[in-house]
């Protein structure tokens, strides 16, 4: 019954809530024939009390609302709260200014009961203590608190929009490196669009805040000066009189419409000067206030050093001394206590103490299990590094390594082995370290508490940081504070946190090495996969005519060219024709590298069609076509053919220099070569000419037309 009932509910809430946001879009123009009417025609005095004290109360909520958000955008409505507030109180001044002067004379509560509380109660009755008060608030919201607000919005909205390319290529890079998916990042995006239409519209709706103060001062003398003629004119009351009435209930109109605004201009500040944190404000404000002891305490000796000389409060200054004192202490004893549960020397103590548990076991019967297999792929960390892979701490580098798995599995074509991450006290506080098959392959510093700002080749101006390396790429950077993101990415900095620098450059280390990570089980899975869809394919391939060893090579051969392997099948099929005849693995790879010719050339080139190479003169290629005879003779494979030194050399610096050409024009850099003298070539310019790719003339598809761009020669 409980579960039909709640499907009844939910099948009837669709026509309800129908009628609901069809009257809801209603609202608006009552909302505006209400404020055309207050304008317009006479209000009762109990009118203007509901309205009057539904100001008040919407103006609280407002505030309240941008004390409790969490970011800026958690109020994305507030300019135009902001505005429908203002006009609210506009017309509320136009309606209690007709009553005061329509029915000022007879004094009391003509004008309303929360006009005379405001006129009588709040300033005593007293219209010259009433003036001042009112100047008081008058200056308090126009000079302080709306002009700060109006300049902040005005600057943020600048810097919101001169950032948007840098957050907008920092969210691109996350993407890439696989960190965030299609969804997360489209939702970033919106997130970065909406923040600069919020900043702009608070930056237009600030100049209602800053209009209706300087229409508060111009109402008050208008309703003086116009309540002494009327009063003095048409109800023949004598200066004092008229001066006394009018004034007192010009005062309280003025008090009761200035209240609410300096209430929405303070939360218009707030809003403005909220940092973009998920965290409430009064956490922040403990936090980074509070969080060290040395203000607090420093505070109490100089509040109790002024309570001790003679003529001071001594109890009000020595009481807060003391409050002081004992929060300073507070903060003190819990930090100790924080501290002590993770200092190196407790790691150091729980290490040895690991090792005594080690030695006693040392008694015990030795097995197979105490024989700890290498780790594919590990990465090692500095005690300081620890927070990054403890989600307990809100560590989020054990995400973004799962990510980058994922992303290069899917372009690779394999499952990549998983990451085993473990701290290691031999390394720098900050510092960490990837191995390979146990050895360590490269090591890196980086700052939990900071964020890198990389330098994408062009920005302006310099940031304050600790200046240093890419680790991934070798860009120049700057480790700067949290608090600079947004100066950094107006600059045109890329910005990151310390997980992402760690998973990009294990992104980059693992895409380098992917085919020392294929081994022999990850080639038996590809084969049981492709089984099931291509049964008699892999009966007719492994283990005749090829063994999973040559397969296992080839596999490797094009991982190590950056060539994904996704595509097994076809891999599969060019194999299966060149097995019988051949079982050399260059010969192999050449058959499978031209079954994959789009591929590859996709990967290039893209879709152009078009294809701008370097190739080798003819004598060049004729020398190295005898190189590579020479070496199959000897029993060896292409690969293994020896070039002379001195035409090594100088064959590398030519394409290195038409490489460069090739770059500077916009063109990746390929040469083009026959089939022949590809495998030696890649093999021998892959490690000194960065980025080069080598093909063969018949990896290039029919549907391509190619372009020699320059050629090399002895």
């Amino acid at each position: 019954m409980i579960g039909s009932e709640g499907v009844m509910a939910a099948g009837a809430g669709s026509p309800i809530r129908n009628v609901l946001l069809k009257h809801g879009n209603l609202g608006i123009p009552a909302f505006l024939l209400i404020i055309m009417a207050m304008m317009t025609l006479p209000m009762p005095a109990f009118l203007l009390d509901v309205f009057f004290t539904f100001n008040i109360a919407l103006s609280l909520v407002v505030l309240l609302v941008a004390v409790y958000a969490l970011r800026p955008l958690d109020f994305a409505t507030f300019p135009t709260i902001l505005l429908v507030a203002t006009l609210l109180r506009l017309a509320l001044n136009v309606a209690s200014t007709r009553v005061v002067l329509l029915e000022g004379h007879n004094g009391g509560d003509a004008a309303g009961k929360v006009i005379q509380a405001f006129g009588e109660v709040v300033i005593g009755g007293n219209y010259a203590v009433g003036i001042v008060v009112f100047a008081i608030l008058v200056i308090i919201n126009f000079v302080v608190v709306t002009k700060g607000a109006g300049r902040v919005s005005e600057v943020s909205a600048r810097f919101t929009l001169d950032a948007m390319p840098g957050k907008q290529m920092a969210i691109d890079a996350d993407l890439n490196a696989g960190l965030i998916n299609q969804e997360e990042a489209k939702k970033r995006r919106q997130d970065v669009s909406s923040e600069a239409d919020f900043y702009g519209a608070m930056d237009g709706a600030s100049k209602f805040v800053r209009g209706d103060a300087i229409a508060g001062i111009l109402v008050l003398f208008i309703n003086i000066i116009g309540g002494l003629a009327i009063g003095m004119a048409q109800h023949g009351l004598d200066f004092s009189s008229a001066m006394r009435v009018y004034a007192l209930l010009t005062i309280g109109d003025g008090l009761v419409a200035q209240i609410p605004s300096l209430l929405l201009s303070t939360a218009a500040a707030i809003i403005v000067t909220r940092v973009n944190s998920s965290e409430a404000l009064g956490n922040q404000v403990m936090r980074q206030m509070f969080g060290t002891p040395q203000a607090l305490g420093v505070a109490a000796a100089i509040m109790a050093i002024m309570g001790m000389i003679p003529g001071m409060p001594h109890i009000a200054f020595l009481g807060l001394a003391l409050a002081c004192g004992g929060g300073a202490y507070w903060i003190h004893y819990r930090q100790q206590v924080k501290q002590k549960a993770g200092t190196p020397a407790e790691l150091r103590e729980k290490q040895m103490e690991e090792g005594a548990a080690a030695r006693e076991s040392e008694w015990k019967e030795l097995n197979w299990d105490d024989v700890q297999p290498v780790d594919s792929i590990g990465l090692e960390v500095g005690y300081r590094l620890i927070p990054l892979v403890d989600k307990g701490q809100g560590g989020q580098l054990l995400g973004r390594i799962k990510g980058v798995r994922k992303k290069l599995s899917q372009e690779l074509g394999f499952l990549v082995p998983s990451v085993h991450i473990r701290d290691n006290l031999d390394l720098l506080p900050n510092a960490y370290r990837v191995t390979l098959m146990g050895v360590s392959i490269d090591e890196a510093e980086v700052h939990a508490d900071r964020e890198l700002a990389i330098n994408p080749g062009q920005v302006f101006g310099t940031i304050n940081g600790i200046a240093c390396k890419d680790p991934a790429f070798g860009l120049d950077a700057v480790w700067i504070e949290p608090g600079q993101r947004d100066q950094a990415q107006t600059m045109g900095y890329t910005v990151v946190d310390a997980s992402t620098v760690v998973a990009t450059h294990l992104n980059q280390i693992m895409l380098k090495h992917a085919h020392e990570l294929l081994g022999f089980e990850e080639v038996q899975k590809l084969l049981e996969n492709l089984q099931k869809s291509s049964p008699k394919l892999v009966e007719n391939l492994v283990p005749n005519p090829l063994p999973l060893s040559k397969l296992h090579k080839v596999l490797q051969n094009l991982l190590q060219e950056g060539v994904p392997i996704r595509d097994i099948r076809t891999i599969a099929e060019a194999l299966a024709e060149v097995a019988p005849k051949s079982q050399d693995p260059d010969a192999l790879t050449a058959a499978a590298r031209v079954a994959l010719a789009r591929l590859i050339v996709q990967t290039i080139f893209g879709v152009s069609r078009e294809l701008p190479v370097i190739t080798l003169q003819p004598e060049l290629e004729q020398l190295l076509h005898q190189a590579v005879q020479q070496a199959l003779n000897s029993g060896g494979t292409a690969s293994d053919a020896i070039i002379e030194p001195g035409l090594a050399e100088k064959l590398q610096r030519s394409v290195a220099k038409a490489a460069q050409k090739q770059e500077v024009a916009g063109h990746p850099a390929v040469l083009l070569v026959s089939q022949g003298v590809r495998p030696m070539l890649s093999r021998f310019l892959r490690f000194s000419v960065q980025g080069l790719s080598v093909l063969s003339y018949n990896e290039i598809p029919d549907t391509k037309q190619i372009t020699i761009t320059a050629s090399v020669g002895q």
